[in-house]
């Protein structure tokens, strides 16, 4: 048997790693092959400074930028079989710092030796199924080759994620507007807009913290457009947000409320597409971004060909450890440790989560939702049994701590639902903090006076 793996980030690794735990353990498992366009593992945790198009023509895939923090406590990611404590020897902050989590990341993969199933700087340029041999045709581009071949595969897992394909608005007067614009995808480095006037077009995690950022790093105003509500935090003096922009004039933009504002620059916070141009349109997923994308039994296996799988595709509260367990589920499927319903049952099961979903009324609630769902999946298999409902507990109260600071809440700590340590305040607070290289974060000078019990209360 052979598999295909599409992409070697997170959700790919995790697949890897889910089978390189089935052999551990003294089972057979399938001949696997992972393709991925990039020349590292990590996906966007590995950062590049390209933009556009990388040095063999490709489209970009990272969005990753200088001087991220992850926005979300460590506490609420961290591997149920891997541990940050199992990694750095030590207790950390809970917001690392971009190198810090794709060093995390890598660890795990390293010890489980599965670099060698992955194939560098190979995108992927079509996959079709063929119904008479039951096998799926992967093509693929070896750079370091220059060359182009097909080989066949019993099952295909897409994990090449949803974070990489911009949706990209247009508003009038962009085509004469004499500053910068670029989306999201494409901001690499918030010193770029220091002492410049920044709109920013969107109300979501994007919006909100590359304005943190552009703020962190010196920008001169930040002004943050919504269409549908404001992210309504208390922003510092110099950030305000405006109801949906109608058009800019020169370096003026005006806003449905009737205002203006001077700007120097816009940033297209405006998400992404779940886009899969290489699959043979039978096999594409096609779903806005969501809890709960229909088509996908146990939110995994394609429906109208069970032998494909999808990782990774989901709205996102939980992530590393919700890759671990859906990539768990479809090992168990494809070494046949699992038994799949017929397509009719396995369509009602989507259509009672879709109604879950679609039933949800706040934040709580889809948090309790994803939280349930990757439950359902670890009780199905032999991973790790881990505290779900203390990550829940996490995320509602970094919401909690956000609402009270959105500039200061990275400096909380959390207490890891793995290990039980509770995680030590960094030496320098977050808007203190401009190197963000893993050097200096591991570095260890004493905390600013009042700073450790100031970080603590969230304990």
């Amino acid at each position: 048997m052979r598999v295909a793996i599409i992409g070697a980030g997170p959700s790919g690794l995790a697949q890897l790693r889910a089978f390189q735990s089935a052999q551990q353990q003294g089972h057979e498992i399938p001949e696997l092959v992972c393709y991925e366009k990039q020349s590292d593992w990590g996906g966007l945790w590995n950062y590049t400074w390209r933009t556009g198009l990388d040095e063999h023509g490709e489209p970009v895939h990272g969005s990753m930028y200088r001087y991220l923090w992850s926005n979300g406590p460590k506490e609420g990611l961290e591997f149920a079989d891997y541990s940050f404590d199992a990694h750095f020897g030590r207790p950390l902050a809970s917001y690392p710092p971009r190198e810090v989590l794709w060093d995390y990341i890598k660890g795990r993969v390293e010890k489980a030796d599965v670099r060698r199933y992955i194939r560098f700087n190979c995108p992927v340029r079509r996959v079709t199924y063929d119904e008479q041999s039951g096998l799926f045709s992967v093509t693929a581009h070896d750079h370091a080759t220059d060359t182009t071949s097909t080989e066949t595969f019993d099952h295909v897992v897409v994990a090449s994620g949803h974070f990489s394909t911009p949706n990209v608005p247009e508003f009038e007067g962009f085509d004469s507007f004499p500053g910068r614009i670029l989306h999201a995808h494409d901001f690499r480095d918030a010193t770029e807009f220091r002492g410049k006037d920044v709109l920013l077009i969107g109300s979501s995690y994007s919006a909100e913290d590359i304005g943190s950022q552009c703020y962190k790093y010196g920008a001169r105003s930040i002004t943050s457009s919504y269409r549908s509500g404001p992210m309504g935090f208390e922003w510092p003096d110099n950030w305000e947000e405006k109801p949906l922009l109608l058009k800019v004039n020169g370096n003026t933009a005006h806003f449905s409320d009737g205002t203006s504002k001077r700007i120097d620059a816009i940033i297209l916070c405006t998400g992404y597409q779940h886009y899969f141009p290489f699959l043979d349109e039978s096999l594409r997923l096609e779903t806005d971004n969501r809890l709960w994308p229909l088509n996908l039994y146990q939110g995994t296996v394609w429906e109208n060909n069970p032998k494909l799988f999808y990782l990774g595709m989901q709205d996102q509260w939980f992530t590393f450890n919700m890759f671990d367990a859906q990539a768990w589920y479809v090992r168990d499927v494809i070494l046949q440790r699992i038994a799949l319903p017929e397509q009719a049952a396995m369509r009602q099961h989507s259509l009672a989560w879709r109604q879950r979903e679609d039933e949800i009324v706040d934040v709580p609630g889809m948090i309790g939702f994803q939280g349930d769902y990757v439950h359902s999946l670890i009780e199905q298999t032999d991973y790790p049994s881990f505290d779900i409902e203390g990550v829940k507990q996490i995320f509602l109260d970094w919401m909690q701590h956000k609402e009270e600071n959105i500039m200061t809440f990275r400096d909380r700590l959390y207490r890891s639902v793995i290990t039980g340590t509770m995680a030590t305040p960094h030496h320098s607070r977050w808007l203190e903090a401009m190197d963000d290289s893993m050097a200096s974060y591991l570095a260890s000078p004493v905390p600013a006076a009042g700073f450790k019990d100031e970080a603590r209360q969230s304990a």
